[in-house]
């Protein structure tokens, strides 16, 4: 009984310094997003007209997605090797400080075309941080968790995301407040700033928690791949395409309702800066609790029927969703944007964590999980809001072509995930000792029977 308790309160430290380092990280991330859509266009592309520099401004938001998956094939090759403790930490680290940065830079009126120049240079490092953050901190939290509960505690990890996103958006309501002269002028550099008392805090907490068991095992029996990426890629060519293909309208959806939908209402629809940011803090509280809900769920049901239903709810959501926020009226804005991300994204994103890291064996694992998931974030999440601004503009502002392209994309994850196994009886331990020759074994079956007895 004492083992079993001891077990527990170090799974939960786990999962929990997993989470408060990757809100941390995420935050960073999401502050660009957010003055993507309120601020950047104005002093980093002022010689545009508003939808264009709104374009432009998104565009050196998703160059942020492309150095995503370099971070996970760099990240992902030592968090293999190495272990995924220490990558933790460098990749909070690289967040930080390009977070600071960007708080500190000159604007166009200062410096001219060196301005976007250096925001697209920090805005990489960002990316490539994250890129290696995603795969170490879901899967400390998958192989630390026993069988039958690794997607309610692989969620918790992705439970960083609402809450990045809450506290950057608060951080920026709050500094909303100022009149539009003080916001441009210093008010949007100081939730830039604050970052950095964040990452303390974030690495004091991940440097307590203990290496991954299931890395530590293939650490001691000597099975490290020597390079993991090439083993991913010529043994888990199809698990990458399933994750791939699983992640389209999931992060593609998230970024459509909580970045673009910024610009949309307040561009477009006129609606005032400080109700949009409501509605996306609104939602993001909500998910911190629906997204551990349908982690718990795919744990009783599977990950399949569950991700199956968030991505089909967010394809017959796609047109409900645009009637409600051209209504411009808050509590139907506030529905639209709460109902798509806690319910169709949640329902997806919740199981992610634990469904990619069954994928794929563990000593490639890193690699393999990181390299699906952000190969998938350039397309979906990082491109989303440009194409959407882009769509819109070429359709006169009508949303009915963003409204085709979304809808697109939640029938892609649906033929993915409908192509996946189910992985929720996959072991996520290391592979069998080397007999011989070593042969991976990316899936090992554990009977449902003994999962409920754990």
């Amino acid at each position: 009984m004492t083992n079993s308790v001891s077990d527990k309160r170090a799974i939960v430290k786990v999962a929990v310094a997993s989470f408060v380092g990757t809100a941390i990280e995420w935050y960073d991330f999401f502050l660009y997003g957010t003055a993507a859509a309120l601020v950047f266009n104005k002093l980093f592309f002022p010689k545009f007209d508003p939808l264009m520099g709104t374009l432009l401004s998104f565009a050196t938001f998703a160059v942020g997605f492309v150095a995503r998956p370099v971070g996970g094939v760099v990240f992902g090759h030592y968090g293999d090797r190495i272990g995924r403790k220490a990558m933790l930490s460098l990749t909070l680290l690289i967040m930080g400080l390009a977070t600071f940065a960007i708080g500190l830079l000159p604007t166009y009126d200062s410096v001219g075309v060196l301005a976007p120049i250096a925001l697209v240079t920090l805005r990489l490092l960002q990316g490539f941080g994250l890129g290696g953050e995603w795969g170490g901190a879901v899967l400390m939290a998958v192989e630390h968790a026993p069988p039958n509960r690794r997607g309610f505690y692989g969620s918790w990890p992705q439970t960083g995301v609402p809450a990045g996103l809450l506290l950057s958006t608060g951080t920026f309501a709050l500094v909303s407040r100022m009149s539009e002269s003080e916001f441009l002028a210093w008010g949007w550099r100081i939730p830039f700033l604050a970052t950095v008392v964040l990452v303390g805090v974030g690495a004091f907490i991940r440097f307590h928690v203990v290496e991954s068991p299931a890395f530590a095992q293939v650490k001691e029996e000597k099975q490290e791949a020597k390079l993991p990426i090439l083993e991913v890629l010529r043994k888990y060519k199809k698990s990458v395409a399933l994750a791939m293909g699983a992640r389209l309208a999931e992060n593609a959806f998230f970024y459509i309702y909580t970045t673009f939908v910024l610009a949309y209402a307040t561009e477009q629809l006129k609606v005032a800066r400080q109700t949009v940011l409501t509605g996306v803090l609104l939602a993001a509280a909500i998910d911190l609790a629906a997204i551990p809900f349908f982690g718990y769920l795919s744990d009783r049901f599977g990950r399949r029927p569950v991700y199956m239903f968030g991505a089909a709810f967010s394809l017959l959501f796609v047109c409900p969703f645009f009637w409600l926020v051209d209504t411009a009226r808050p509590e139907l804005l506030w529905c639209a944007i709460i109902v798509g991300v806690s319910v169709g994204h949640a329902a997806m994103y919740g199981p992610q964590a634990s469904f990619f890291s069954e994928l794929f064996g563990a000593r490639v694992r890193y690699s393999g999980a990181s390299l699906g998931y952000q190969l998938a974030s350039v397309l979906a999440g990082g491109l989303s809001p440009m194409i959407a601004a882009s769509l819109l503009r070429s359709a006169g502002g009508s949303w009915w072509s963003v409204a085709v392209y979304m809808m697109g994309l939640a029938v892609l994850t649906l033929v993915a995930v409908y192509f996946a196994s189910e992985t929720a009886t996959v072991n996520p331990g290391p592979p069998p000792p080397k007999d011989g020759g070593f042969k991976d074994e990316p899936t090992m079956l554990v009977p449902r029977a003994s999962m409920d007895r754990s």
